[in-house]
């Protein structure tokens, strides 16, 4: 298979983009929708590797192999200051959809196939660990200003969360009291949920 990989240019690529299809569908269908559960982006994502690895497999005999890395990756930084639509969760999907395609298009790995199925695995594997145990324990959080103060009474603990939970429209899991003005009969907390 490394002769075949190395000694025809066509069956190089199709072989390639064929790697690049699987891990891009491990990356994106299997990762990216199940830790944000957005189909609207999953279709770019996979054009935009498609169509990178097919540039860069075309480009590849120039030699400006970085240039060409590094100039996809600035365009399409172009895109997160340009488009509201995009988190910065997303972005990062983005640029690793990129990188992938381009990895799997450079031919000057001394093992192409194993090369390549083992840089793969290991950018595959590196979102998964940083999505499954990274974002466990990661909230978001909100500073408030909070107005009914009995809750904040000891005892009044699940009262505030049940409050809070409903005037945010978010499962409230911890509130922090940073301050209490009682002129003005406000509160400013911290409110901590996850997504």
């Amino acid at each position: 298979m490394e002769d075949l990989f190395n000694n025809n240019p066509l069956w190089s690529i199709i072989i390639r983009f064929v790697m690049n299809l699987f891990f891009l569908f491990i990356l994106i269908r299997i990762l990216y929708f199940r830790y944000t559960k957005k189909e609207k982006f999953m279709f770019t994502f996979f054009l935009i590797g498609i169509t990178v690895f097919f540039i860069c497999s075309m480009l590849k005999d120039i030699i400006i192999d970085v240039g060409i890395g590094l100039g996809l990756f600035a365009i399409f930084s172009i895109l997160r200051f340009r488009t509201r639509n995009f988190s910065i969760k997303d972005m990062a999907y983005i640029f690793t959809t990129i990188g992938i395609s381009v990895i799997n298009t450079v031919s000057k790995i001394n093992f192409p196939v194993i090369g390549f199925i083992i840089i793969n695995i290991l950018i595959v594997l590196s979102v998964f660990v940083l999505e499954e145990y990274l974002q466990k324990n990661m909230y978001n959080k909100y500073s408030i200003s909070y107005d009914n103060l009995d809750l904040l009474k000891p005892g009044g603990h699940n009262k505030l969360i049940k409050d809070l939970s409903s005037r945010t429209g978010h499962n409230i899991l911890r509130v922090k009291i940073r301050n209490i003005d009682l002129k003005r009969e406000v509160a400013q907390l911290d409110v901590f949920f996850k997504e």
